[in-house]
């Protein structure tokens, strides 16, 4: 006998997470409105994942898996290596669409940071989009689009901590669209290193 075709793949059900942890933070976060929102019974996913704890567990380490095939996504997708960048930076910002959204984003973040099994895949996650921030930018200086001797390796440093700060800047000041103002102060953090005749010619840091 065939087992029974699950309701929701496991993808359909880690989206439906991500959706509900904009919504909840960690404390509130229950398996009965993740079940909800995937379209199945939570019984269902204690069989799948066996806790709440087993399925967010399962999700980051997912995430953490598709994080260099999503970047390859992003830069395929653009004209360039900065535009890339730069789509990156909104894409991240769209965790901040109001404030509270942030704020349980940061919770996840301090559960990361504390948990040394969530911090595995957080690490695995940062170190590959590091990389690929490193290799966007070196690529941005052989097409001309930043500066020759731009020192890459610092910059993407920076790109990365400049996001985040951004993000939460934007939360305190709440001045317009999050995604609007991680992308000002990104082609901001990049227009010294961009050449004056390229910035000339665009027009605008960021033009894709």
């Amino acid at each position: 006998m065939s087992p029974r075709p699950r309701k929701a793949s496991d993808e359909a059900v880690f989206a439906a997470t991500q959706r509900v942890m904009a919504r909840r933070g960690p404390g509130e976060l229950a398996l009965a409105e993740i079940a909800a929102e995937a379209g199945v019974t939570a019984g269902a996913l204690v069989q799948r994942f066996g806790s709440k704890r087993g399925l967010l567990l399962t999700a980051v380490a997912r995430w953490a898996e598709g994080t260099q095939a999503m970047l390859d996504g992003f830069r395929t997708e653009r004209s360039s290596p900065l535009a890339a960048l730069r789509h990156y930076a909104e894409c991240l910002a769209a965790m901040g669409e109001t404030p509270g959204a942030l704020a349980h984003h940061l919770s996840y973040l301090q559960m990361d940071l504390t948990d040394p099994d969530f911090r595995f895949h957080l690490q695995r996650n940062a170190q590959v989009t590091r990389a690929v921030f490193e290799e966007w930018l070196a690529e941005a200086v052989a097409q001309g689009e930043l500066a020759p001797g731009t020192d890459t390796v610092t910059l993407a440093r920076l790109v990365e901590a400049l996001i985040g700060g951004s993000l939460l800047s934007w939360a305190v000041h709440q001045d317009g669209a999050a995604a609007a103002r991680v992308a000002r102060d990104l082609d901001a953090l990049l227009a010294p290193h961009r050449p004056v005749a390229a910035t000339a010619a665009s027009g605008h840091p960021g033009s894709r």
